[in-house]
């Protein structure tokens, strides 16, 4: 007889968030930040929608950082972003390094990832090609006060209807969010001093718009009813005792939002005056 073959079907499974499509971080200079962000990391500043000089949306695979103009947001953790190719990245940076002086950048690499402070501080961990992509950004991590990761996770498990999990291991503890088939939120436990909250927002897509709306509004957690397809809530609740656990604004889109599956158009890093070839503009997974 033919042995029958087992598979864990729940790891095909996708929550209600389908895609952490953008994080926004507000910066004081244009320039600095399309030089970090641009010609240092080798990310692509959205041809499409033209904010002047007031505003830039940096393509990133499927995501996009949104970078107003005004004083500087700091993300309360780590950003996680993947690059075509370490050492490309390495020769960019080498690039930046000089006109970036005087200024929070700085760089570091470790075993498995470069570790980058922008211009105004922000900690971006870029990693080669893996987190089941070849560019874009898989996880973004928030630092939260110790007691906080189970409750958490019950918020995004019961309200926003998505695979959540608090976890205690040699790492720490921390809530782990799935969004879509690899990127993660997470949320990890410290001891140390946490910021306070400076308004900078995550944008999420979700299949059930209304259910999580209801959910919110019924705790009186919607902060901007922003127009039919997309609302915006800042606090993370236990839904069992109904305290404040973290802030970290969510923009929730719905999939008629007009630019759900929006195709961002990425450039080859790779590619420059000096080593130009025709057919290699645009990056290829």
């Amino acid at each position: 007889m033919a042995v029958k073959r087992v598979f864990d079907r729940a790891e095909e499974d996708f929550g209600n968030v389908l895609n952490m499509e953008h994080i926004n971080l507000t910066v004081p200079d244009q320039q600095v930040a399309a030089l970090f962000y641009v010609s240092g990391l080798g990310f692509t500043r959205d041809p499409f929608i033209d904010f002047g000089t007031f505003n830039m949306w940096i393509n990133v695979g499927e995501q996009q950082f949104h970078l107003p103009k005004r004083d500087a947001q700091k993300f309360r953790g780590h950003i996680g972003v993947v690059v075509p190719d370490l050492d490309d990245l390495k020769r960019r940076l080498d690039f930046i390094d000089r006109p970036m002086q005087g200024t929070e950048f700085s760089r570091e690499e470790k075993n498995d990832h470069i570790a980058l402070s922008c211009p105004w501080g922000n900690d971006i961990r870029a990693y080669g090609p893996g987190f089941g992509t070849s560019l874009g950004i898989p996880f973004a991590s928030v630092d939260v006060a110790p007691d906080t990761a189970e409750g958490i996770a019950r918020f995004y498990n019961e309200i926003l209807e998505c695979p959540a999990t608090a976890v205690d291991d040699e790492k720490g503890k921390r809530a782990e969010v799935s969004m879509g088939a690899s990127q993660r939120l997470i949320f990890a436990e410290t001891d140390e001093e946490i910021p306070a909250y400076d308004g900078h927002h995550v944008a999420i897509y979700v299949s059930n718009f209304s259910g999580p709306h209801a959910a919110l509004d019924e705790r009186g957690l919607i902060t901007e009813e922003s127009d039919q397809h997309q609302y915006r809530f800042q606090d993370i609740v236990d839904p069992a005792s109904g305290d404040v656990l973290t802030e970290i604004e969510h923009e929730v889109r719905s999939l008629k939002h007009p630019m759900f599956k929006r195709n961002l158009v990425n450039r080859n890093p790779a590619q420059s005056f000096m080593n130009y070839t025709q057919g290699h503009d645009a990056f290829v997974p």
